[in-house]
């Protein structure tokens, strides 16, 4: 069954673009496939979609390696332009705010990025939180984010 689903999942973001998780769910009842949104955010982090600024002008799901820009950093970079409107660190923690419904693609590339000092990620719509090994560790990581802009 997850095999089958999942494989619809491909399938469907394939043929055109979804943009948000209730639009795949959407999708998948249409191609008789019912499912959760919990069990729906488990399969997109199984298969690694991340959302991708499409032709349209619209962040849509892709697979991670079959993504136009394969590169981790040139990735990190341009999502990191792209939808971050501030951060700051809080101890060990990097508070991250995003343009709505963001978050969730800065913290996928962050984790696909395997950053050593980097224990875990956490998205909101709008605002992630990235756990470091230490305060040291997040306001050096802070100051490589404020390079990239």
């Amino acid at each position: 069954m997850k095999t089958a689903r999942q494989n619809v999942i491909l399938q469907i973001i394939s043929e055109r673009e979804i943009e948000t998780q209730s639009q795949l769910i959407e999708a998948l009842a249409e191609h008789g496939v019912s499912s959760t949104q919990a069990t729906l955010s488990r399969d997109i982090k199984d298969l690694q979609l991340i959302k991708e600024l499409g032709d349209s002008g619209k962040y849509h799901y892709v697979v991670s390696g079959k993504s136009k820009n394969s590169d981790h950093e040139a990735r990190l970079k341009k999502i990191f332009r792209e939808s971050i409107t501030s951060f700051s660190t809080a101890q060990n923690l990097i508070v991250i705010k995003t343009l709505p419904g963001l978050a969730p693609a800065a913290c996928s590339a962050l984790d696909s990025m395997k950053i050593d000092n980097l224990v875990g990620t956490l998205a909101g719509d709008d605002t992630a939180f990235l756990a470091m090994k230490n305060n040291e560790a997040a306001e050096i990581f802070c100051r490589e984010i404020d390079e990239m802009f």
